[in-house]
């Protein structure tokens, strides 16, 4: 077998059966869902859903969208319901595009890095130059594959140590939603599969179609920012500190201009001792470590209070909403007012 110019997965042996066709509309792009135990309803359905909403100017399909297994039958998911899915992996040899959704049961197992071999025999059918793509940590398989060697891609973030451990030969991406590097497309979290199939169907058919599809599935065409936004990173407390006085004292008083000094005069210490020791304890510099603060205060407060930007960004220290934005967009990819439409649920709250 061959994935193109890729490597072939350990232990796959290819088809010796001419597959029974299972697309019929030959005038339309056809894509295979491959799914397993374990997988996740929304993502089948976010697949069938928006690649089947795509039409030509003359309101014609432009996709053909089909399921399959290693073994066709019946899918466990992670819901109380099953999958009924009747074509088995011969539907991956007539697909140009392949989505490989995630499975929690397989994929949060995960601890070897290598393709169990009745899925790499069913890879096996995969034809050469087709695209293929993962949802959250259908990666998974895709990096077992070794297609993502040298290759930059994503993962659900949740899962970024372990994919990392597994595959260091990965260029890991963990803020994005989603990474196109040309025939291998992988995404993040579930909902990072909307933009995914989004940027797909944009790719083949145009910002036109790609927007009708967003409008008739009431979901925004392009979304600001990577999932680094959707990440609590709080800085954790060190098990022995020295410094933990300065900190409490510090977290009382973002709103106000803090120096080195007088963080240092906290402890009794000197300057040079205590940025040393606070690097010791905390991994990063005191600096670092108020802007990441910082950056956080801002965060619950544009979640969960309807203050105007410029007053967000002096009570949590940044003295101007342009300070603001700069450290949002540096550290979360997303201005105020994008990241407040994310998160806040009743809307409202001052625009940046």
């Amino acid at each position: 077998m061959s994935f193109g110019r890729h490597p072939a997965p350990p232990d796959a042996d290819p088809p010796d059966a001419a597959p029974v066709p299972a697309f019929r509309h030959p005038e339309r792009h056809p894509v295979a869902v491959f799914v397993r135990h374990g997988m996740l309803p929304i993502e089948l359905g976010i697949v069938h859903r928006l690649f089947g909403r795509a039409r030509s100017a003359a309101g014609e399909p432009l996709y053909e969208v089909v399921t399959c297994t290693v073994e066709p039958g019946e899918v466990r998911t992670d819901a109380d319901v099953s999958v009924n899915v009747r074509h088995g992996p011969e539907a991956l040899a007539q697909a140009r595009t392949v989505l490989v959704p995630a499975s929690h049961e397989a994929d949060e197992a995960y601890t070897h890095g290598r393709l169990p071999a009745d899925l790499a025999g069913a890879l096996a059918y995969v034809r050469p130059g087709t695209r293929l793509a993962s949802i959250c940590t259908g990666a998974f398989v895709l990096a077992s594959a070794g297609l993502l060697d040298g290759r930059p891609a994503t993962t659900h973030w949740t899962a970024g140590d372990r994919f990392r451990a597994l595959f260091p030969k990965v260029r890991f991406d963990p803020d994005v939603l989603y990474v196109d590097d040309g025939d291998v497309l992988t995404s993040a979290g579930v909902a990072s599969g909307v933009d995914l199939c989004l940027h797909m169907v944009r790719r083949d058919h145009g910002s036109a179609v790609a927007n009708d599809v967003a409008r008739r599935t009431v979901v925004p065409p392009h979304r600001d920012g990577g999932q680094a936004q959707f990440v609590r990173r709080p800085v954790p407390e060190p098990a022995v500190s020295t410094t933990a006085r300065a900190r409490a004292w510090a977290l009382t008083r973002l709103h106000e201009p803090l120096a080195l000094r007088d963080l240092a005069a906290c402890e009794s210490m000197s300057v040079r001792t205590f940025t040393r020791r606070f690097r010791d304890e905390v991994g990063m510099s005191p600096g670092q470590w108020l802007t990441v603060q910082r950056v956080e205060r801002a965060r619950q407060l544009l979640e969960d209070t309807d203050l105007a930007v410029d007053r967000i960004a002096a009570d949590a220290g940044f003295g101007t909403a342009a300070s603001l934005r700069q450290h949002m967009q540096a550290a979360l990819g997303v201005s105020p007012s994008a990241y407040r439409r994310t998160f806040r649920a009743e809307g409202g709250g001052a625009a940046a």
